[in-house]
């Protein structure tokens, strides 16, 4: 009976396991995305190269960016917080995600230059699932409105 649990108690374990591992994201030019968008060889090459060129950058952008968020998380927890300290950690947060959009922000205009207008399209509306083509809606009552649907996205995402 012990037996049988565990072999229950494993089993049902390894599923969700494996529903993860089939739920893998890719970023959109690597996954199903890119073969819906009809991609040439042309760009599938441009949009690697530009990858390529921004993925070391990204790399320690997010690095600096989560290494500014431990310094400030560590003295947030001090018992005494020196508020000075604390104010050059958040400068160096915000310093570190602004470079992190910036360089995010530059690469997706890099993209976005090697697709066409009607690619561009597609991939936005995949992006924003239940949203067809059209401008941005605002997120409620007043709420901000989305003007880059990509920046941020799965795009930034390795």
């Amino acid at each position: 009976m012990r037996k049988a649990f565990v072999i229950l108690l494993l089993a049902g374990l390894s599923v969700p396991a494996a529903l993860n591992a089939q739920k893998q994201r890719f970023p959109w030019w690597e996954g199903p995305r890119a073969k819906s968008l009809d991609l040439t060889d042309a760009q599938n090459a441009q949009i690697r190269t530009t990858v390529a060129e921004y993925r070391d950058k990204l790399r320690d952008q997010r690095a600096a960016v989560n290494k500014a968020e431990a310094d400030l998380e560590a003295i947030f927890n001090e018992e005494s917080v020196d508020q000075k300290q604390a104010n050059d950690a958040i400068n160096q947060l915000a310093a570190a995600r602004s470079e992190l959009f910036k360089t995010t922000s530059q690469m997706d205009l890099r993209l976005r230059m090697v697709l066409t207008v009607q690619q561009w399209q597609i991939l936005q509306a995949q992006q924003r699932p239940g949203r067809g083509p059209g401008p941005p809606r605002r997120r409620g009552p007043g709420g901000p409105v989305s003007k880059s649907p990509i920046v941020g996205s799965a795009v930034t995402k390795q």
